[in-house]
């Protein structure tokens, strides 16, 4: 079975050898869009996490037998495409959990306490100047009594609510929007209404493509802060970055963009103000993710070599 994995860089030096194992391996650090079909001829099982593999692509991959994605979203497959030609595919799931849920804490901690602040005082040497033992420069509050709204309630939302619960917080769990509220669940404006803290967590999605725009952050309270560790697009980014400069909410934490990686002209990748803290889409990637990752695609590989189906999408 010919193996190749199209970008081995997503996966941040992680050993490769379950995939060693299971077939002739080869692997590219990274594959543009030109690079694609000489890449992956020849090859029974694809790996890839961003490269996309669409219908003109697999066209032209008659031995291809199975694609397995490297990450829970599939919209750079054309799964109604790899239907159509009978070729597998596979994703996985829950493998970053701990580690998106500690970097959305991060986030909600660094708004907070204002720590970003203070270390980069700290760097300019502002301590030493301080009259007294500390500097009480910014804000410091609590998790603690805070109400939080977690926007999509799936495994990485329960995991957020669990966190937040520990940390003393008032969680609720928004409904979509515009449907009545299910049992447990508050109606989606009087969450956003009602927050000191939204955490998104629901995939992107037409329904969910800017969920989150002026409307509803005027509705915000002006100390709440906006948390995205989930996809970019849900939140529209000119909209908030406007918000952020007006001082119309306390701050945002975001480790997503609606293109990626960033370009010159996103407002949040040129906005400047100390209430945005912005990371390149990292909350996935501990080390032990990817060491979850690895092994479950493996284990996707292997249950297809021997008839069975995990994991499959199509």
């Amino acid at each position: 079975m010919n193996i190749t994995l199209l970008d081995t860089a997503t996966l941040a030096g992680t050993s490769l050898e379950p995939f060693q194992t299971l077939g002739n391996f080869t692997s590219y650090p990274l594959t543009s869009p030109a690079q694609v079909l000489a890449h992956s001829a020849g090859a029974d099982v694809l790996i890839t996490n961003k490269v996309i593999l669409n219908r003109e692509t697999l066209t032209k991959l008659p031995e291809l037998k199975l694609i397995c994605v490297a990450a829970t979203g599939t919209n750079n497959v054309d799964l109604v495409a790899a239907k159509e030609f009978g070729i597998a595919v596979t994703n996985v799931a829950g493998y970053s959990t701990p580690s998106v849920v500690q970097h959305t804490f991060a986030l909600i901690t660094n708004l907070l306490g204002n720590t970003h602040r203070y270390i980069a005082d700290c760097q300019q040497g502002l301590w030493q100047k301080s009259e007294m033992f500390c500097r009480l420069d910014y804000r410091f509050n609590d998790i603690g009594g805070k109400t939080l709204a977690i926007i999509g309630y799936g495994s990485l939302g329960k995991a957020v609510a669990d966190v937040a619960k520990a940390f003393g917080a008032n969680v609720i769990i928004s409904e979509r929007k515009d449907h009545s509220p299910r049992e447990g669940r508050t109606e989606f404006f009087q969450a956003i209404k009602n927050a000191d803290i939204i955490s998104v967590h629901c995939p992107l999605t037409d329904e969910s493509r800017d969920l989150i725009g002026s409307e509803e952050l005027a509705m915000m309270k002006p100390n709440a802060i906006l948390i995205n560790t989930a996809r970019g697009g849900i939140v529209n980014e000119a909209q908030l970055a406007q918000a952020l400069e007006n001082k119309q909410i306390a701050g945002a934490g975001f480790d997503v963009l609606s293109k990626e990686p960033a370009t010159d002209n996103n407002p949040l990748a040129l906005y400047k103000g100390d209430n945005l803290i912005l990371t390149p889409h990292i909350a996935w990637a501990s080390e032990e993710s990817i060491i979850r990752l690895v092994k479950q695609v493996s284990l996707n590989i292997s249950a297809f070599s021997q008839g069975e189906s995990l994991n499959r999408l199509v």
